[in-house]
């Protein structure tokens, strides 16, 4: 088993073997802001900090019987002492956890983490019910929101889902245009369904441009970056050349909504065509903007 599960598990194990579902995302998060190397990262989601990977690994377990789940609570069922599995440190910060906030109520524990972690209350759609005045206006602070067009493009290799959605989200992305030929994923998060519902829950509108992508058959046997070379000019020749209206479709949307990013898989822009189609954007007329990649 997985080690972050068990922790799953200890945390539910610790805190009397039944937690709502909200409260457990919140718990969660507070035991990994005590991790040096965190076993979760989080998104500010519709009720504050969520983990898609602890959300993920609860249905697995459930799956396997380890835990049961309706509506709104998480009920461990079987009890095999997760906790003593942990290493000395998760110990510690799971028994911190269940005396600092164990006697929470799930009001309580919302508003505690919106007013400490005021970020993850960004996308919150019950914080003015739950905050003041003042501390909204530490969550408003938190909003990043720029007036400047700019076209970037994101890799979302050797990254988490949530580490992905945080960066779109600082970079205020309207779209995210996903133009991999085929928009599946063995990495959990970025098949085509599960990424464009975690965009959706984040306020950001997902497209998928297959007709931009690469053929699989086209990226065997790439070893040099000669070998990239020679992929992407074929790709200027064929593939941009026969889209232009996806190009010119990507560059509407640009100009409607101000802040799109292309995605692809491949973290060194180098090795990605999403590289050489931000350049036809870019050359495109009245093309006055920015690009970056991030």
């Amino acid at each position: 088993m997985f080690y972050r599960r068990k922790i799953i598990l200890a945390l539910l194990e610790t805190c009397g073997g039944t937690i709502s579902a909200i409260n457990f995302q919140k718990l969660l998060f507070l035991f990994t802001r005590k991790q040096e190397t965190k076993a979760f990262d989080f998104v500010p989601y519709r009720y504050g900090c969520f983990s898609f990977q602890a959300n993920q690994d609860i249905a697995t377990l459930k799956t396997y019987g380890y835990v049961s789940y309706n509506e709104n609570d998480i009920t461990l069922e079987k009890n095999d002492n997760y906790f003593s599995q942990l290493n000395m440190f998760d110990k510690q910060y799971v028994l911190e956890i269940k005396s600092q906030f164990g006697n929470f109520s799930q009001g309580d524990l919302i508003k505690y983490t919106y007013i400490n972690y005021p970020f993850y209350a960004t996308k919150s759609q019950i914080a003015k019910k739950i905050l003041n005045n003042e501390e909204l206006q530490k969550v408003q602070q938190q909003i990043h929101t720029y007036s400047e067009t700019m076209l970037f493009t994101i890799g979302y290799e050797g990254i988490a889902l949530e580490t992905y959605i945080n960066k779109l989200i600082t970079s205020d992305i309207k779209i995210l245009c996903d133009v991999r030929k085929n928009a599946f994923s063995q990495k959990y998060g970025f098949s085509k369904n599960q990424l464009k519902t975690a965009c959706e829950g984040v306020g950001i509108q997902y497209v998928h441009i297959p007709d931009l992508g690469i053929v699989s058959n086209k990226r065997q046997a790439l070893n040099t970056q000669s070998d990239y070379n020679l992929l992407f000019e074929d790709y200027e020749q064929t593939v941009l050349q026969q889209n232009t209206k996806d190009i010119n479709y990507i560059f509407d949307l640009l100009k409607h909504k101000k802040r799109i990013a292309l995605t692809c898989f491949e973290a060194n822009i180098n090795h990605c065509h999403r590289k050489h189609l931000a350049e036809a954007i870019t050359r495109l007329p009245d093309f006055n903007y920015k690009m970056q990649h991030i």
